[in-house]
């Protein structure tokens, strides 16, 4: 096991590296985000991940150049917003704008589904996220995205997209949520097979996780004088994933990235493996089409 974890990458099936530990900015208050990603970068952090939906973009952008560090060191990942995905060049025109940069590394479908926006209850008639994927296969040679991806998908939707005669690119990246209570084998091993690089959101488990009262993690945690979230990031990179853990406490943020000298042992990642309670912290019922079909275990 490589002992520099921060320093890690995934190669990507487009040849990209992607640091294997990145910066998640999910339900970051406002005014929050930007101080978050300059302290992330300043300590070494060179992956940004956000989306259109999170509203923070603008925030992103500016705690990036707040940081000093330059844009070409840095990778930055957005996302396509379900109503925006009859509008691709809209989408990635108004990430960018907000971002304040002229491309991201990363652009993912933020979900399969394609949502009308004038009535976020129900999905357009003549468009689905076949449709989405033809559009965004045209954005790489336009050099506003590097890389185009995934999010969301389970095995069910990306044997719909992998199969469509008009899939001519494969998704770099499929981000899913993966933490040891939701650890999607049969999801994971279906992308690695593809080729498809996962990466792992709310991999702490997100706010107020059942994982930090689970005794075998924090016995892990006190025994090895970690935090559990350095023990939950390790195991995920360990695992061949990347991580994008959420903060914008400047203490949290700075722990989450001190992840170097130390491994966990086979024995400590067979009992997080074998961790028996699940559930999942994203869930599909506020879409107007049913993402999730438990084919990921």
């Amino acid at each position: 096991m490589d002992l520099n974890t921060t320093k890690k990458t995934f190669t990507l099936n487009t040849g990209a590296k992607i640091p294997a530990v990145g910066l998640g900015t999910w339900q970051s208050k406002p005014n929050e985000v930007a101080d978050a990603v300059t302290v992330a970068l300043k300590k070494g952090y060179r992956h940004i991940d956000t989306a259109l939906a999170y509203a923070n973009e603008q925030e992103v952008g500016q705690g990036i150049k707040e940081s000093g560090v330059p844009r070409d060191e840095i990778w930055l990942t957005t996302k396509l917003d379900n109503t925006w995905h009859h509008r691709v060049t809209d989408g990635i025109d108004s990430s960018l704008k907000s971002l304040g940069t002229d491309y991201v590394d990363l652009y993912l479908m933020h979900w399969p589904s394609s949502t009308d926006p004038d009535d976020k209850k129900k999905h357009l008639l003549d468009w689905d996220f076949v449709k989405t994927w033809e559009e965004m296969q045209k954005l790489p040679a336009t050099g506003k995205v590097k890389n185009i991806g995934v999010s969301n998908f389970g095995i069910k939707n990306l044997e719909i997209l992998l199969n469509s005669p008009s899939c001519k690119i494969i998704p770099a990246v499929n981000q899913i949520e993966l933490h040891p209570n939701n650890p999607s084998p049969k999801l994971v091993a279906y992308c690695k097979e593809k080729g498809i690089h996962c990466t792992g959101y709310s991999c702490l488990g997100s706010t107020n996780s059942p994982l930090y009262r689970d005794p075998t993690l924090l016995k892990m945690a006190d025994d090895l004088r970690k935090t559990p979230q350095q023990i939950l990031l390790v195991w995920g990179v360990a695992k061949g994933w990347s991580v994008i853990p959420k903060s914008v406490n400047q203490t949290r943020v700075e722990k989450n990235f001190e992840l170097d000298g130390w491994e966990l042992s086979e024995k400590d990642m067979q009992a997080l493996d074998n961790l028996s309670d699940r559930f999942k912290v994203c869930k599909d019922a506020w879409l107007p089409v049913k993402v999730f079909f438990g084919d990921d275990e």
